[in-house]
């Protein structure tokens, strides 16, 4: 049985916006543990906060250069992420995927970088919606994912495969 939201997403609007960047090649995804902000300790792509006239793909890409040292070549829109918080304010995630770069992941102030094959992601470590798109993502294709969040825990989940997003973004 399909539990009803407890949001009501038709009105749902965050006051965060966001990014993700992943790096896939050969097998392997590059991952951050985050040494500070929200998820501190955590392992997931690197990103953050939109910057005011900044569009979410150049935010991918500044974020990951300032946390990682490195520019991602050609990175792609796969997904959207919708986080209703219970104790932070709400974000809009884009989620962004790239296959190359240049320069050498290093670690900064904000981010520990960790390679893992994709078959050992360590969902354990990392947000509990991950599971449920970030196999999605490896695959390539495109998704919107909707999850209520009580403290650390998703309490609710929708998941959408095969969005089509705009050119560009």
């Amino acid at each position: 049985m399909i539990r009803p939201s407890p949001i009501d997403w038709s009105t749902w609007s965050a006051p965060v916006h966001a990014t993700l960047m992943f790096v896939v090649r050969e097998g392997r995804i590059l991952l951050i543990e985050k040494k500070r902000g929200l998820g501190a300790g955590k392992i997931n792509g690197p990103g953050g906060k939109i910057d005011p006239g900044e569009t979410p793909r150049e935010c991918a890409m500044r974020e990951t250069e300032e946390e990682l040292l490195i520019r991602v070549k050609d990175p792609v829109k796969l997904g959207e992420l919708h986080f209703a918080m219970s104790d932070v304010p709400d974000i809009l995630c884009h989620v962004y995927r790239a296959g190359d770069f240049d320069g050498v992941p290093t670690e900064t102030d904000e981010a520990v970088p960790l390679w893992f094959a994709t078959a050992d992601i360590p969902y354990h470590r990392m947000w509990s919606d991950d599971r449920y798109w970030l196999p999605v993502m490896l695959e390539g294709r495109t998704f919107l994912g909707r999850f209520a969040f009580t403290g650390d825990d998703v309490s609710w989940n929708q998941l959408v495969t095969d969005v089509e997003w705009p050119e560009g973004e």
